[in-house]
């Protein structure tokens, strides 16, 4: 009898196969004497849309909504379907014993799992393998550890509840918005929530008026420092109050009132969750948190350089610390900061980090015990692990350790204060590249009743500043801190924001659209409100942990979605779509609107039962001028297909340049497309395809 064992992606059951030795390589999935691997793609089955339900959905009407099914059913997805029949085929065969699960070890990678074990009716023993990295030995390891299926039934449950309300609110949410004001407006349970946090930030811009303050600075000797009341406050508020100071005090002298020194230490800094990183990433190299998740993903799966990406946690579980040797070890031939630790055994300093308390499903991102070629890794791959080792190399080092000096000065009767910074122990700041925060201005060696000439005083007139609008590290720092959606989704939701077309990047910050503005003053203040769905997403949490109801919170959720589409039906709030042109369809007579998109702009029907849309500008090809090689435009006239460069008027028939290719460039150009999915294929043929490539 054989164990079935169900991965997530391709890549990933290809490495399990690879470590339990099944050689028998298939179409759908690769055996061997014990163990059959198979996988998902992804998703293979998704919850029932609505005109599975009821044909009549098929269109929209505002009169339909809410659709709330008695009961979610659940499809096969279309594109993937061959998948999930070899899976169902496997699954049948006698020999089975068992299925074990071995999708992402996470509510979503359950979600996957089960859907495609509740849809071929499986009824036999379930067991989970539930692993953070996907190295040889993590692999062996797990499977030696495999815990029962129903260790993970709330985990699954957790995950039900989260596909559909997502589904309830989402759509039925979706649809009232786009009929009732004949536009795609798209909301959702987070959505939402996070586009309202990047409004009401713009609204607290838009009504900032800026205040003029003054502040006052005096060289004292060969020492600056700054003047401040008796609350620390540096600024005034009045231009008459502000040059009085100056005046008193520029013919003064200075006496020292106070020399306080106090020594300070700064702890280790945690490893990496997914949140942490990716606001990193995106202030230090403005990485989109989409981008850090899909390198950090590569990270994982392809050169398994570090753990289980998509985490909430900082910490280390207690039975990690006899691992650290062996990590340190395998970053020693890119790391010289490692050797030192590797002769002291691999003696982890910030004991705090392991805590397993503070450890749910997964721990913090750390690297594994791969060993590491920095030369197998692309720009982008570095940057991301150079952050994630040195944040963990810090873990090994002691604390950063530094004394402060304040003096206290009166001149004149006015206050004065000047600060130092001495470094004692630079510690894990060693690690990072960033300048210490230290001056050396010999402060320490004052004493209280010292007295300092006044050289100079300077006034500086200043302006109060409106806060600054997100960035993406801000937004996702905002979200955690409301708890919206979770570290593995929450790029995708800021993606979706982008892609609807209510909210856009500019010089990386998150700005609202017009189309945005207006969208959040139709949506009831429920669904846009970060504190709601922060209590939702701790309802999952808690379901997930046994110690909520499923039902229950399903049950709110169908009011929830009544309510909310009942607001929008009742809704007298007007709507213009802010993207409306003067132009006209051709062929139904209603306004075009104009959109952006990753091809140019386009313009599209405002009537969403036409499906006309066009380029508004001619398309850009990847064909280049002979003369100043710039990209030429795309267009098709009466003699067919034709290329223009905008700059020389240069135009070009489809076909000319075909004629144009000479012995070299043909046996480039067979060389670049005989690859081995092509293997076989006749040279003519390949020639053939690479020059109507070339042509195009």
């Amino acid at each position: 009898m054989k164990s079935l064992i169900l991965a997530e992606k391709p890549s990933v059951a290809r490495e399990i196969a690879r470590v339990l030795g099944l050689k028998n390589i298939n179409k759908s999935y690769i055996e061997g004497n014990q163990y059959i691997v198979t996988w998902a793609l992804g998703h293979l089955i998704e919850l029932k849309m609505p005109e599975h339900y009821d044909s009549k959905y098929k269109t929209w009407k505002l009169e339909d909504l809410p659709i709330v099914p008695e009961k979610m059913g659940l499809k096969v997805i279309k594109q993937t379907s061959h998948q999930f029949r070899a899976i169902d085929n496997l699954a049948k065969r006698k020999d089975i014993k068992e299925i074990i699960i071995a999708t992402d070890a996470g509510r979503e990678g359950e979600l996957v799992a089960r859907w495609i074990l509740e849809k071929i009716r499986w009824k036999k023993s379930i067991k989970r393998l539930w692993i953070s990295s996907v190295t040889d030995k993590a692999i062996r390891d797990g499977f030696k550890n495999l815990r029962p299926g129903e260790q993970f039934n709330n985990l699954y449950d957790s995950a039900v509840c989260r596909a559909e309300a997502d589904w309830l609110i989402g759509l039925n949410v979706t649809r009232a918005l786009t009929t009732k004001y004949e536009d795609p407006l798209s909301a959702g349970r987070v959505q939402t929530p996070s586009l309202a946090l990047i409004i009401n930030r713009e609204k607290q811009i838009q009504k900032f008026v800026p205040i003029p303050y003054w502040t006052i600075s005096a060289k004292l000797g060969s020492l600056l420092a700054v003047w401040t009341n008796d609350s620390l406050e540096q600024r005034i508020f009045s231009k008459e109050k502000a040059a009085e100071i100056v005046e008193k005090v520029e013919h003064g002298s200075a006496e020292v009132m106070s020399v306080t020194r106090k020594e300070k230490s700064e702890q280790q800094p945690l490893p990496y969750d997914l949140n942490e990183l990716q606001r990193d990433a995106n202030k230090r190299y403005g990485f989109s948190a989409k981008k850090t998740l899909s390198v950090l993903q590569k990270l994982y799966e392809q050169h398994k350089l570090v753990t289980y990406p998509r985490t909430d946690s900082r910490y280390l579980t207690t039975d990690m610390e006899n691992t650290m040797l062996e990590r340190l070890q395998a970053l020693s031939g890119a790391y010289d900061e490692v050797r030192p630790l590797i002769q002291n055994k691999g003696k982890v300093l910030a004991k705090r980090v392991f805590n397993n308390n503070y450890v749910s499903d997964h721990h913090a991102i750390i690297p594994t015990e791969q060993r590491v070629h920095l030369s197998d890794l692309d720009n982008d791959e570095r940057k991301i692990y150079d952050l994630i080792v040195r944040k963990f190399l810090g873990l090994f080092y002691p604390p950063y350790k530094y004394e402060t000096v304040h003096v206290n000065f009166l001149v004149s009767g006015e206050k004065f204060t000047a600060k130092e910074t001495i470094v004692k122990q630079l510690g894990f700041k060693q690690l990072q590249n960033t300048e210490i925060d230290a001056t050396s201005t010999k402060l320490g060696e004052l004493r209280v009743g010292n007295k300092l000439s006044v050289r100079s005083v300077d006034l500086e007139e200043k302006l109060t500043e409106p806060p600054l609008r997100f960035s993406e590290a801000d937004l996702l720092g905002q979200m955690e801190k409301y708890g919206l959606g979770t570290p593995a989704t929450r790029a995708e939701i800021i993606e979706r924001l982008l892609e609807t077309e209510v909210i856009e990047r500019n010089n990386g910050r998150l700005f609202p659209t017009p189309k945005g503005k207006q969208l959040i003053e139709l949506v009831h203040d429920e669904l846009k409100s970060p504190e709601l769905t922060a209590k939702w997403e701790k309802e999952l949490e808690l379901i997930a942990k046994g110690n909520a109801s499923p039902k229950k919170f399903l049950a709110n959720i169908r009011k929830q979605t009544e309510k909310l589409v009942s607001d929008i039906k009742k809704s007298d709030i007007k709507y213009r779509a802010h993207n409306l042109t003067g132009s006209k369809c051709p062929e139904c007579g209603s306004f075009l609107k104009e959109r952006n998109t990753k091809e140019g702009k386009i313009l599209v029907c405002s009537n969403l039962s036409c499906s006309f849309r066009k380029h508004k500008e001619p398309k850009k090809s990847n064909r280049r001028c002979p003369q100043c090689h710039s990209k030429m435009e795309m267009h098709n006239g009466k003699a067919g297909l034709y290329f223009q460069c905008r700059k020389c008027n240069i135009v070009e028939q489809a076909e000319e340049r075909k004629k144009s290719v000479n012995k070299r460039e043909e046996r480039k150009l067979v060389q670049k497309y005989t690859k081995k999915e092509t293997f076989g294929t006749a040279l003519g043929d390949l020639l053939k395809q690479a020059l109507e490539e070339k042509g195009d």
